[in-house]
């Protein structure tokens, strides 16, 4: 299974890199130098903490180096009137006569508590390529589901989610 991400998203992800590599790997170096300095490496809390920190750094370039590298481009594009990857999107919720907010996003980057939803997932799939007013039906399993109006659609790319997303 390949990590679906936009280019958006790997340009995000390599700004991240760079960051870590320049940055943070620098910090790193300098904390464990300065924490092995400080004599007996065997009782010397402030070493182990440097070092726990300094693999978790290179741990995570790892990661998002793989993820790129086996990463399915998908298109954000989408028509000016039609819901699309990376748009906010307000719904009408029928059942529970509420509206809710969300905003479609890869697979990669879902997260329902902060409204981040994936394009695979049934809202998602329900959601894409429908256009503001349409009545859309979200289904959960076995033909079982509830029916969503679309309110608004928000195409600015105002993405200030942090790259923790990844």
């Amino acid at each position: 299974m390949h990590n679906q991400l936009t280019e958006s998203d790997i340009q995000k992800m390599q700004e991240e890199i760079e960051y870590r590599k320049l940055v943070v790997r620098r910090e790193a170096l300098e904390d464990v130098k300065t924490a092995r300095a400080q004599g007996d490496l065997s009782e010397n809390f402030e070493y182990t903490a440097a070092k726990k920190f300094k693999n978790k750094n290179e741990s995570r370039i790892r990661f998002l180096e793989r993820m790129i590298k086996t990463a399915e481009i998908v298109s954000d594009d989408s028509a000016a009137d039609e819901v699309g990857v990376n748009n906010k999107v307000e719904v009408y919720l029928e059942e529970d006569d509420e509206t809710e907010v969300y905003k479609i996003v890869t697979t990669m980057r879902q997260n329902s508590l902060e409204g981040l939803i994936s394009m695979e997932s049934p809202m998602g799939k329900a959601l894409m390529g429908h256009k503001v007013g349409d009545r859309v039906f979200v289904e959960i399993g076995n033909g079982a589901g509830y029916y969503v109006v679309i309110k608004s659609i928000d195409k600015t790319e105002g993405d200030n989610e942090a790259l923790r997303s990844f």
